[in-house]
């Protein structure tokens, strides 16, 4: 694991103060590869529904019925 050094406003300070001494995390590294754990699964949760929104504009239309595409739309995918 590689060790940064980063500066801090003080408003976010406070912040991360306080969830230290709500015992929510034991450290501001903790929080800091938590905050960054979280906007990765965002990053990805975004790229996943731009796939797909593209995926539908290049379909163009279907014969399919509403119970067909509800179940083809919320069927897993990974990419």
């Amino acid at each position: 694991m590689s060790r940064q050094s980063i500066s801090i406003t003080e408003p976010n300070e406070l912040w991360m103060n306080g969830l230290l001494e709500s015992k929510e995390y034991s450290s501001k590294s903790e929080i800091v590869n938590d905050l960054i754990r979280r906007a990765r699964e965002t990053e990805q949760e975004i790229k996943l529904i731009r796939a797909r929104l593209i995926e539908g504009e290049n379909s163009g239309f279907t014969a399919m019925s509403a119970d067909e595409l509800r179940a083809k739309i919320y069927a897993p995918r990974k990419f």
